[in-house]
């Protein structure tokens, strides 16, 4: 666990820049569209899709774009073919990165993720290739100050979550993936904000990180991310404090 909730502020910042590009929503579409294509365009019956359209209305995105996308998936409008992939391998210092994404063309997505790899100084794998370091997660992140961690943990147990960490100023919050939508309803009806929510792949132990490993797997990871195939990217880093800082001045 050590060095997520850092990732995840990472990521919190980088979706900032991604809305001012607009790009956040080109991959909001895609997965509104993959949710209701594998279970149906009914959000009460389909979590997937719910969650992908609270994503699409927290970036402020117009009703009649998910109503298309949602149309998109069910086969009421035409839109491309897409499939859902997973890229895995190795950035600079045997740091795993797991990557989860969607293509249309899955040979031209793969060789271009693979040189996204090579050039940043990484190798990309066969599929299994890292996903057992991580475990698939139901992830909360909420602020120290908006409860206490008792009355969380009491919360958490009820709402049949997993497990209460503490790390800086947050609270990490998890349970199986299944979960999600309890935890995440259950926090809101109590008037809990939570900063991150997610389904997330989580590290089972990490690698330790100098400047210039940081640097160039922070590289690699940014990269991955733009990539308009790739909607989720997750590695198994622990950078310490002051080089992030460092990085981030």
């Amino acid at each position: 666990m050590s060095g997520h909730s850092k990732w995840a502020g990472i990521k919190h910042k980088k979706a900032a820049n991604d809305a001012k590009r607009g790009k956040i929503w080109t991959k909001i579409v895609r997965e509104i569209t993959l949710a209701a294509k594998i279970s149906g365009g009914d959000p009460g019956g389909n979590p997937r899709l719910r969650k992908a359209i609270d994503d699409a209305k927290a970036s402020n995105m117009p009703a009649d774009n998910i109503k298309r996308a949602v149309q998109k998936g069910t086969g009421e409008l035409p839109g491309a073919e897409y499939v859902e992939l997973t890229f895995e391998g190795y950035g600079p210092g045997g740091v795993a990165v797991y990557c989860e994404g969607s293509t249309d063309n899955r040979n031209r997505t793969t060789n271009e993720i693979r040189k996204i790899y090579e050039n940043n100084g990484g190798n990309m794998g066969q599929p299994g290739a890292v996903a057992f370091l991580f475990d698939r997660k139901a992830y909360f992140t909420v602020k120290k100050g908006a409860i206490t961690e008792d009355a969380l943990m009491d919360l958490l147990l009820e709402l049949g979550g997993e497990d209460l960490k503490t790390e800086d100023d947050i609270f990490e919050v998890l349970g199986a993936p299944e979960s999600f939508d309890a935890l995440k309803d259950g926090l809101q009806a109590k008037g809990i904000a939570t900063e991150t929510a997610e389904i997330s792949m989580l590290p089972k132990t990490t690698v330790a990180c100098d400047k210039q490993t940081a640097e160039k797997n922070l590289k690699l990871i940014e990269e991955l991310e733009d990539h308009d195939d790739i909607s989720k990217v997750f590695a198994n880093f622990d950078i310490p404090e002051e080089i992030l800082a460092s990085l981030d001045a």
